[in-house]
């Protein structure tokens, strides 16, 4: 046998092995790219106003509307709201749509959504939060190891 030649049942294996690996591979970043397009980061206001949120990806933002902000147009289902996380940072957000029926000034919201290079934030969807007393039970034992720490117990 002389060198640089292969048989061709070790040739026909060798292309068997990199087409399936090829094949493979292929799927695999297909699948990664499918699922990093349908990721939906959360933003609270502090983080939208400071810069942090991509401008013009899909993203949630989260905070509380703020009393007085609510802007209904007259001609159509069109709605504007201020969200603020409770201190200073604030995000102006656009709806069209009919909104949850427990929206109101005050009450926890989320929008679904792009920013937008102005710094609104256009919601195709909003979500609003049934009770603000709720906590997952993960946030309470946290709550209370952090208290217990602080305590000194």
């Amino acid at each position: 046998m002389k060198f640089g030649k292969m048989k061709s049942q070790r040739r026909n294996r060798l292309l068997l092995i990199a087409f399936l690996v090829l094949g493979s591979g292929t799927s695999v970043a297909l699948a990664l790219n499918a699922l990093n397009e349908n990721i939906n980061l959360f933003y609270a206001p502090d983080q939208i106003a400071a810069g942090e949120a991509p401008i013009g990806q899909r993203i949630r933002a989260g905070g509380m509307v703020k009393d007085g902000s609510i802007v209904r147009s007259t001609k159509d289902l069109k709605v504007r709201f201020v969200i603020s996380d409770l201190q200073e940072a604030e995000v102006t957000i656009q709806y069209e749509g009919v909104l949850p029926d427990l929206f109101r000034e005050g009450q926890g919201v989320i929008a679904l959504g792009e920013l937008g290079q102005d710094g609104v934030f256009m919601a195709e969807e909003v979500l609003a939060k049934h009770d603000e007393n709720y906590m997952p039970p993960e946030v309470i034992d946290a709550l209370e190891d952090a208290h217990k720490k602080a305590v000194g117990e």
